[in-house]
């Protein structure tokens, strides 16, 4: 480590012999309309909308119960990052289907704000002498921990949504933790700039700093060119391009007529008619699903309390029946409108094993063979709620095979990989 008075003079002799050409230069960058208060506008609207965001993302996670069995957890290894962890509830039934959708919708509406601001703070990205002090040095740092954790966790997200995802490994747990580290430089940006960006917006868009404060720093050019916009049209056409972006996503977690305007959504657009015609994120072909699997053998293995009960569907249907009006809404930010189920209370099934009213958390499996969440333990305050379902109808119909048929769990205010399709196990007290 060299003393922090030989690290000064290696910046001074670095800074007297001038930048080398190109970015590095003052003159290089010569819009007019870099300056404080543009910077200011577009952080303080990042900083409201990257807050939401983050917000509705740790919902998300609390949402799939990881605490609850390692099947639940697509982060492992969380350690200290789920300190705020709860028991999801299941009222209001929407509630999944707001948070998710708020989380996913204003990530997109968010991009266009996000690549103005970095338009607008370039170069300082080129600031010469690269490194002048140990806490301008500790600034660059989060800078780059900012940008590509901004650039990362961005990309992954809209990837995921567009059912397009490259990136090698698991979505959950690099978008978690690529989240967190994001989260943590914009924490200490902020807490280097706030200030300043605040004192800027108040100073008014005309406001031009001395040549060489902190203000103008990286920003002001020192020769700038003719505009060919104001500062207020620059802000004006990042806004209509964030509600150009909202106008074509916004629909597929809205639904009703305002689905048709979800162009960018994949789950967006009309699925098609009839009872079972709402969206799906996978097909009984997708995931491995055989007629044999599904036909008249089919059987569901009910466990719990030392008991084993084994049903035909025969048996279900001439079980109680009793309906729930609720949505499907998925991790990708889509959602259906609420749909009328019917089929077996959960409550219902843990009697037959003689867990009464009360029961445990529920193991379910699937008969799927490939995909995620083959399986799920649901909590306790989901299995006990009057409108979880094994559902066997939608809509006065038959399950489709694509829809989970012969059976599938339904739950308020779940993720909806929470919904089991094709189910064939219940193990009551099978928290592992």
């Amino acid at each position: 480590m060299w003393p922090a008075g030989r690290l000064r003079a290696a910046a001074d002799r670095v800074r007297s012999a001038g930048p080398p050409p190109g970015p590095a230069r003052p003159g290089f960058w010569r819009s007019p309309l870099r300056g404080p208060w543009l910077t200011g506008v577009f952080g303080l609207v990042l900083l409201v909308g990257i807050t939401l965001v983050f917000v509705t993302g740790l919902l998300s996670y609390a949402s799939y119960n990881p605490d609850l069995a390692p099947r639940n957890d697509p982060t492992p290894d969380k350690g200290w990052l789920g300190f705020y962890l709860f028991t999801w509830p299941t009222s209001p039934y929407w509630l999944y289907r707001l948070t998710q959708g708020t989380h996913t919708v204003l990530g997109v509406v968010l991009v266009p704000v996000l690549l103005a601001k970095l338009w607008s703070v370039i170069p300082r990205f080129f600031a010469w002498p690269p490194v002048r002090s140990a806490g301008q040095a500790l600034e660059r740092l989060s800078l780059l921990l900012l940008v590509g954790g901004a650039g990362f966790t961005f990309a992954t997200g809209i990837l995921n949504i567009q059912l397009d995802y490259v990136f090698p490994g698991s979505f959950y747990p690099l978008h978690f933790y690529g989240a967190w580290v994001f989260i943590a430089a914009f924490v200490l940006h902020v807490a280097f700039r706030l200030s300043r960006a605040v004192r800027a917006v108040r100073a008014g868009r005309d406001f031009q700093p001395a040549s060489g404060s902190d203000e103008a720093a990286g920003l002001v050019s020192p020769d700038p060119a003719p505009p060919t916009i104001s500062r207020r049209g620059a802000v004006a056409m990042v806004g209509a391009g964030s509600l150009a972006l909202l106008a074509v996503t916004a629909g597929q977690s809205i639904g009703g007529w305002w689905r048709r305007t979800a162009l960018l959504a994949p789950h967006g657009r009309d699925p098609g008619p009839g009872p079972n015609g709402f969206q799906i994120n996978k097909t009984a072909a997708s995931v491995g699903i055989r007629p044999g699997d599904i036909g008249p053998a089919w059987r569901l293995t009910v466990r719990g309390g030392g008991r084993q009960v084994v049903l035909t569907l025969d048996m279900l249907r001439a079980m109680p029946q009793s309906g729930s009006a609720l949505p499907i809404a998925c991790v990708e930010g889509w959602s259906t409108s609420d749909q009328q189920w019917s089929g077996v209370r959960l409550t219902d099934i843990a009697g037959l094993v003689g867990l009464g009213t009360r029961p445990p958390p529920l193991l379910v499996e699937s008969v799927q063979r490939g995909g995620a969440f083959s399986s799920v333990v649901l909590a306790a305050n989901q299995v006990r709620d009057r409108r979880s379902l094994l559902a066997l109808r939608v809509n006065g119909a038959e399950l489709s095979h694509d829809h989970g048929y012969p059976a599938r769990v339904i739950l308020p205010a779940a993720p909806g990989v929470h919904n089991t399709k094709w189910v064939t196990r219940l193990d009551f007290g099978e928290p592992s």
